[in-house]
């Protein structure tokens, strides 16, 4: 994502500047947050390294004991002497292994941090279409699983890794200095170690990022089984939903067990090739030791030494699955952060005053991934006053509403803003002049006051009560049990469907913009409410641009304009009275909504 479309959202991220093309590359991700804490990293690197070095001297001191033991030397002060220096080796060691500690581990949180809040930025930027090719539930594992694959491997993965390297290159180099030919021999083992970690590599990868993908699916699930609650159990659901669940979480245990196969191959493997390097010391260095060719102490110093060198090898299978599973992860987040929002992203006009004015040319519009135009040469202009739209489902109500509210990209040249082709125009710069009523409401488990303050959190008590009147819901507020302070629970449970939507309709009017934008919001009220609605919008919105999506006819008598959409066109536009005569379709269906109110209609027939 390009810095500017970050400033634009008001978001600053390093990602904007590091991060693009290859997304699988996770050194681009990784690079700026080693350069943020260089000097973190430095200091617990440089204690962790001093931390090995302490460790080598130890295998020294045990010989010079050993060799004066073996001489009959070791009287006076020498053993005590050699006793206190391992005392303040231990010491230091202590000393340099909690700086370490508190540093490298530390490191490995703020990263965990660092991409997060990234990771949730970045989302912040991206559009409709971004979100309806990716699940909630796949996004959310990679706020969780992911990262702590990636945590663990910039923190344990680099000590280890780094340990491995220093521990092998110091403890092979003292044991060349006592015997370089039983050090060679030593090595020996090695290639097959090598040749173990490259034939499960691949393994490791592959069965890794299926269970990622597997936990994804699981995070998913759970997500959209809590979401919708409340319908499972409408339809008695439960016991059906537990059992896929329950299927999923073996099928995951299943995916985590093929891959701990694998897993459990490369430590064992590396502790067999350990041990097979202790067996030629014990049998060639014992034969040394016989003959003389190196001392008691420089065998007992050797096999530490490999002791030393062991442990290495052993963590190598370890220290390849962490950063295999970082790797893996940080491809998959860096995929996210690397896509980009369909919308354009022009520089932000400081100068820029809309009115509201609202023009259409041509406007045509396929949704991602349908055949079907949902749209088709849409030319109309809206301006100050209250425009109806009607049409049957599927006729691009909706549609028209998502686009000029900025939700997906048009092309140039077919949507304006006060003459200026929209996307010329910052998308933040258009919607701030956008207030929206989805036909989904979206209500927090809050306080009434809180909901309806959400796009302006320092509204004043007198300014929210205000569009709740407006929206016709402030009466039925103070008769709840705290009134404006009453929480509604999670998704407006204890709200009527009809509540919730004119709760919405009180949350847009209180951002006081020159759009406002209904889409189908007022279809849970009912019909006398829905008209004292409209005739209140009427004064609420004087000199401002609306447009009013809706099924029922009646209430939109008292707007100023009335447009009529059949399989994506405009087919009519005119004042009710206009189209009660010329449009055939609007007649019929205002004459039988007319039937149904006085109850005529087949509905009220069968009953």
């Amino acid at each position: 994502m390009s810095g500017e479309r970050h400033a634009a959202a008001g978001v600053t991220t390093p990602v904007a500047a590091t991060f693009g093309g290859k997304a699988g590359q996770a050194w681009r991700l990784m690079r700026p947050l080693l350069l943020r804490y260089r000097w973190r990293l430095t200091v617990g690197l440089a204690a962790l390294i001093g931390v090995d070095f302490l460790q080598l001297l130890v295998p020294r001191l045990v010989k010079r004991a050993v060799d004066a033991l073996a001489a009959g030397t070791a009287s006076g002060p020498l053993l005590p002497r050699l006793a206190g220096a391992i005392v303040g080796l231990a010491l230091l060691i202590a000393l340099c292994r909690f700086v370490w500690r508190s540093l490298i581990l530390g490191f490995s949180r703020l990263v965990e941090r660092d991409i997060r809040e990234w990771l949730f930025s970045h989302l912040l930027t991206l559009d409709r279409v971004f979100f309806g090719r990716h699940t909630v539930g796949a996004t959310m594992a990679l706020a969780t699983n992911d990262l702590t694959a990636v945590q663990l491997a910039a923190g344990m993965g680099v000590v280890a890794a780094v340990d491995a390297v220093v521990m092998t290159i110091a403890a092979f180099g003292f044991m060349l200095y006592i015997h370089p030919l039983l050090a060679l021999l030593t090595l020996a083992p090695m290639p097959l170690l090598a040749l173990i970690t490259k034939v499960l590599s691949a393994k490791v990868h592959q069965r890794f990022h299926k269970v990622q993908e597997q936990f994804s699916r699981m995070t998913e699930f759970a997500r959209s089984t809590f979401s919708f609650i409340q319908l499972y159990k409408a339809f008695t659901q439960e016991a059906a939903q537990a059992a896929r669940f329950g299927r999923m979480g073996e099928e995951y245990v299943r995916d985590n067990l093929r891959l701990a196969t694998v897993q459990g191959v490369l430590f064992p493997a590396s502790g067999l090739v350990g041990h097979i390097s202790l067996l030629i010391v014990v049998f060639y260095g014992g034969r040394l030791t016989i003959a003389g060719a190196i001392t008691t102490g420089d065998f007992v110093a050797f096999i530490a030494y490999l002791l030393m060198l062991t442990w290495p090898m052993m963590a190598l299978g370890w220290v390849f699955n962490l950063f295999q599973r970082g790797v893996i992860a940080l491809d998959r987040i860096g995929a996210v952060l690397a896509a980009r929002p369909a919308l354009p992203a022009p520089a932000a006009d400081g100068s820029i005053v809309l009115a509201g004015t609202i023009g259409l040319r041509g406007l045509s519009f396929t949704y991602p991934g349908q055949r079907q135009p949902a749209l088709r040469e849409v030319g109309v202009e809206f301006g100050q006053g209250i425009t109806g739209i009607v049409g049957r489902t599927g006729a691009g109500k909706s549609t028209l509403c998502q686009l000029i509210a900025r939700l997906y990209p048009v092309a140039d040249g077919t949507l304006f803003v006060d003459g200026r082709d929209v996307n010329t125009l910052a998308v933040a710069a258009v919607r701030e002049r956008i207030a929206y009523v989805p036909q989904e409401v979206t209500v927090f488990s809050d306080t009434i006051a809180r909901n309806i303050a959400l796009g302006d959190p320092a509204a004043s008590q007198s300014a929210i009560e205000r569009v709740a009147r407006t929206a016709a819901i402030h009466e039925e507020i103070l008769a709840m049990p705290q009134g404006y302070q009453t929480r509604v629970g999670e998704k407006g449970v204890k709200l009527s469907g009809g509540q919730r939507q004119r709760l919405a309709l009180a949350r847009a009017l209180l951002l006081d913009r020159p759009v406002l934008l209904i889409d189908d919001g007022l279809a849970a009220v009912d019909l006398e409410t829905e008209q004292r609605i409209v005739l209140a919008l009427r004064d609420h919105l004087a000199g401002r641009t609306c447009l009013i999506v809706s099924h029922r006819l009646a209430p939109l008598q008292y707007v100023d304009r009335i447009l009529v959409f059949e399989g994506g066109r405009l087919v009519a536009a005119g004042k009710h009275a206009e189209l009660l005569t010329q449009n055939r379709f609007y007649a019929t269906i205002y004459a039988f909504q007319r039937m149904e109110e006085a109850g005529e209609g087949p509905g009220h027939a069968a009953a």
